[in-house]
This record gives C-alpha cells, structure tokens and sequence, in this order.
C-alpha cells in the first residue's frame, strides 16, 4: 500500500501567524525583546504588537511598521528597533465582504464571527472603512523597573476621534490560546492620512470593507534573554488581560 504525503507550508507562507514572545510575559512587564523588526518582517507584513519598553500601539500594514505613540502621533518603525511583543501574518485577503452600518465594537465583532469560519483556527482580518466613532488607546514609554501591565494600563492614554477613515488591523484567536495570546478579537486602528491610531477599544461603522485570512499554522519565537529565560509564565488572569484590552 502507498503511504500518502501532506506536502507542508513553509513556515514564512501566508499560511503561517507568527508570534514574538507570549502576552503572559508582557502582562508581568517583560517590556524589553531582543527581536529586531528588521527579523519580524522576514515573518509577516501585516500584524500588531508594541515596541520594546512598551513605547506605544505597533501596526503593520501593507509592509510598512507604524508605531502609534501615546501622544498619539504615528511614526514609521525603523527596521533596527525592537519588539518585545508582536503577532504578524503575510495578509492575502482570500475573503471579502461589505459590512453594513453597526452602531457598536461588539456588533462588528458579532458580524466578523458569523461570517469568518471556525474559532479553532487563527484568522487576520483587515477592515477598511469610515468609522463614526473610534475609541483608541496608547500606552507610554515605560522605564525600569518595569510595573505589570494591567498597572501600566491604568495610566494610557485614550483618544475618541469622530468620523475618521482608515484600517483595523487585527486577528481573532481562539480561547485556547490564554495566557500565550489573546483570545477573541484584537485590533488596532490606522487612519488614511497615518496621522492617528492606537489599540481600538471602541467603535461603529458607517460603511467599509472587510478582507480576512484563515491560518492553520501558528508559530512562536521566544525571546533568548535571561529575563524571559527566569520568567515564571504559569500564572495567567483573565479578568486582568480583559481590562487590559478594553
């Protein structure tokens, strides 16, 4: 009898999410990764995370990184900065729909789920359109030593802004993936004229554009440093990373 072969992806294909350290590690305020953007990029071109000391909202789009600082300009990332937290994808937008006019964050993450398929894959979607509302966030430059996250979190910076045109860029997880990513949606904004954006934690749709991708595949690269290296990683609160996010 002759044996059938799976032909695999290379792990730098569009089939592929990776992701640079773990969302436990940045919650205990491992701010600082040994991880160039110049290295993330041979991974993806499309994704989100932050730059080391947790210096703002990072986006990339089209191939080009965006650091959305907490005053909330937005600056283009040189390839030898750092990132001590990022998920990113090459994006080919193998689906498409219109979506129609929501009135709430929840309402379009609602919508994504009944129209993207199963929640035990990982899934980028990119969402293009003209937003009544965008609720976002920046966090500062941290400093040593470096206080946890959801202590950080209490101190961002938060930016309503109405009427604005631009891209969500984000992934849906699914839940098992807690305490190595998020579970669920996770978006950062990006207006047309890359004047503004930041971490989305609210919004509503007057009318856009939504592409997304499917991935099977999921890759981690973990930091080499002796500060990861000595991190215990086990513990993990939920209700924590879900005030952190919204």
């Amino acid at each position: 009898m002759l044996a059938t072969y799976v032909t695999l992806p290379s792990m730098h294909s569009a089939e592929t999410l990776t992701q640079f350290s773990t969302i436990n590690a940045l919650m205990q305020g491992i701010y600082d990764g040994p991880t160039t953007f110049a290295q993330v990029r041979r991974y993806g071109d499309f994704g989100i995370g932050t730059v080391n000391h947790l210096d703002g909202e990072m986006l990339a789009l089209d191939g080009v990184f965006y650091q959305i600082a907490s005053d909330g300009k937005v600056h283009v990332i040189s390839d030898r900065e750092k990132t001590s937290f990022a998920t990113v994808s090459f994006f080919r937008g193998e689906h498409s729909a219109a979506v129609p006019k929501l009135t709430s964050f929840r309402a379009l993450q609602d919508w994504l789920d009944r129209h993207l398929g199963s929640k035990n894959y990982f899934w980028s979607v990119r969402i293009h359109g003209t937003f009544p509302v965008m609720k976002v966030r920046s966090i500062s430059r941290q400093h040593p030593p470096y206080r946890p996250l959801a202590d950080v979190a209490k101190s961002e910076r938060i930016y309503d802004y109405r009427h604005v045109t631009g891209t969500l860029v984000g992934f849906r997880s699914s839940p098992y993936i807690k305490g190595i990513n998020v579970p669920g949606y996770h978006f950062h904004f990006l207006s047309d004229d890359k004047t503004l954006g930041g971490h989305v934690m609210a919004c509503s749709v007057k009318e856009a554009s939504a592409k997304w991708d499917s991935h099977r595949n999921f890759q981690m690269m973990l930091p080499d440093d002796p500060i990861f290296r000595r991190a215990d990683l086990s513990p993990h609160d939920e209700a924590a990373l879900r005030n952190v996010e919204q």
